[in-house]
């Protein structure tokens, strides 16, 4: 028996998608541990518009509807990647004012940086290759932005391989860590100007905010 044309071979385990929805409560409870200063107005406002476009992503994603589990899924990374870098621009702002205890300091400076793994990965999570569903469609992820090794190997144990949000969080961590790419070369442009952006915040982060609380303590 052979495929038609127009069948698209698809995957047979699509890709689990809760990971991501962890990494995004992640990111609003790191929002609770900054100070009010750092903050878009109260906490609870982050928060609660974050869990509202949850609602609808999670509906929609269950319902089949993937062009507004799209748009939905877009909205919710966007509002906590404008949330991350307001708070990164009120710290850089604030620090020549020394308002900030070391504490303070060390604690804002640590939840941003982890913010800042968790917000990237989503983005080349739900970029890299159409996003989760669009990977779904294939059998092997063997076209992206990122070449992973699993893609450069010829074993029949990783031939239908395809990457999901774990993949996407380690390299993700290892940019923050490096400043650079380790195991998985870039090759799209978009994907080159995301990370440089993610490599100068966790380098402004890293090396300005939390040396400066060493210094202080």
């Amino acid at each position: 028996m052979t495929m038609s044309e127009d069948q698209v071979p698809t995957n047979d385990e699509p890709e689990p998608r809760w990971h991501a929805l962890v990494a995004v409560f992640a990111v609003a409870g790191l929002y609770t541990a900054l100070p009010s200063y750092l903050t878009m107005g109260p906490r609870w406002l982050f928060i609660g518009l974050v869990m509202l476009l949850l609602i609808p992503t999670v509906i929609s994603h269950r319902s089949g509807h993937h062009r507004v589990n799209k748009f939905f899924g877009f909205a919710v990374v966007g509002v906590v990647t404008l949330g991350m870098i307001f708070s990164l621009i009120l710290l850089v702002k604030d620090l020549p004012e020394h308002r900030e205890t070391p504490r303070d300091l060390l604690i804002s400076a640590g939840s941003l940086w982890i913010t800042n793994i968790l917000v990237f990965a989503l983005w080349y999570w739900k970029i890299d290759a159409g996003g989760p569903h669009g990977r779904d469609q294939k059998i092997r992820h063997s076209e992206g932005a990122f070449l992973f090794p699993q893609m450069t190997m010829g074993n029949h144990l990783v031939k239908n391989w395809s990457p999901n949000f774990i993949d996407y969080l380690f390299l993700s961590f290892n940019t923050s860590t490096a400043f650079s790419p380790t195991d998985a070369p870039i090759l799209a442009r978009w994907a080159k100007l995301l990370m440089m952006l993610q490599s100068f915040i966790s380098l402004t982060v890293v090396a300005l905010l939390a040396g400066r609380a060493v210094n202080i303590l």
